[in-house]
């Protein structure tokens, strides 16, 4: 009997939460390479609030999932078998290589990547899109400068986490909004973070009067619906809203609400930017040197949020992400090595 490769498919487009139906568990062979590609066994699963968007049909920065397909996730393994001359077996690697154990590819946006250097899941997260997002959506489209003072919402999530620690580094002050005392202590008491907010017990806009009381001159949104609007009303002149992800909505089942305090960028001559990582993707290796020393020097704290139970628990362990549960980046773990 030949070895098998599960694979989690698409069955059906979700309205509101995805749910068990909307996902067809698939047995396959393990696929065979021909000339000019190669198999990896997949060790790490990376979940993602914008795996929700995919599901969408319509126009976005990236084509949608189509029914039927593997479902598109960010994966690293090990090449187990190659008939490509630049990826031979044993190699560890990095790509969009899908919710499966086995992925057949030809090296398109297929990254090696060094086990030695760190463990793997962090290729997913802080040394991955992860830290890419949070250098970029900062420091280029935030124009970050060392007197801000910066807001993160979404704080203690993947992104979140590794932006207020890069602000920090460049010397500006932090302020974390996440969900929940425990995540607020942990942004001030082990990653630097000079203040929280918890937002399932505060009044975010009173709270922001006290942490910013000159106001924000830096908003990195991962939210977005009322925590938008309530930092909105407490900009500083010249503020930068950068817009990285909305994960409050993405599960609506209505329309998605947009700012309601939009003026506010025009009585504090605001700008208000999206951002798309992939828009970097030439300077990654640049932005992965500095996240990497930073590491080193222990200035900065890179945690993985990983999930046991394989391909098979991956419709749960997505729902993870749109419930607060995780802290720092979420990772599904596919081999059982």
């Amino acid at each position: 009997m030949s070895p098998t490769n599960r694979q989690v498919r698409l069955a059906a487009r979700p309205s509101g939460l995805p749910k068990p139906s909307d996902w067809d568990h698939v047995e396959e062979p393990v696929p065979t390479p021909a000339a000019g590609e190669f198999v990896v066994a997949i060790s790490h699963l990376s979940l993602d609030p914008a795996m929700r968007g995919w599901m969408n049909p319509g126009a976005s920065y990236i084509e949608p999932v189509e029914v039927g397909d593997v479902m598109r996730a960010g994966a690293v393994g090990r090449v187990t078998a190659s008939e490509h001359s630049g990826f031979a077996v044993g190699d560890h690697v990095y790509g969009a290589l899908g919710v499966q154990e086995h992925a057949l590819s030809d090296g398109k946006g297929v990254v090696m990547i060094d086990p030695s250097l760190a463990p793997l899941p962090t290729y997913l997260g802080t040394l991955g899109l992860t830290g890419m997002t949070a250098y970029f959506g900062l420091l280029d489209v935030g124009k970050l400068k060392e007197s801000d003072t910066v807001v993160v919402s979404g704080a203690a999530g993947a992104v979140g986490s590794v932006a207020g620690q890069i602000a920090k580094i460049k010397g500006a002050r932090a302020i974390g909004i996440a969900g929940g005392a425990e995540k607020c202590r942990w942004l001030v008491d082990d990653l630097g973070f000079d203040g929280a907010i918890d937002y399932k017990t505060e009044d975010v806009a009173r709270a922001l009067r006290e942490h910013a009381p000159s106001g924000v001159d830096l908003y990195f949104d991962n939210v977005g619906g009322e925590i938008l609007d309530a930092v909105l009303t407490r900009l500083a002149r010249g503020a930068r809203v950068v817009i990285c992800g909305a994960v409050s909505q993405y599960n609506a089942t209505e329309s998605v609400r947009g700012p309601s305090n939009y003026l506010s960028l025009l009585v504090y001559r605001a700008s208000m930017t999206g951002m798309v990582v992939f828009d970097y993707a030439a300077r990654f290796g640049q932005a992965a040197g500095e996240i990497a020393g930073w590491m080193r020097e222990g200035r900065l704290i890179s945690r993985e949020d990983i999930v046991e139970g394989g391909v098979q628990a991956f419709p749960d362990a997505l729902l993870k992400l749109f419930s607060g549960e995780n802290v720092g980046k979420l990772v599904l773990r596919v081999d059982s090595d």
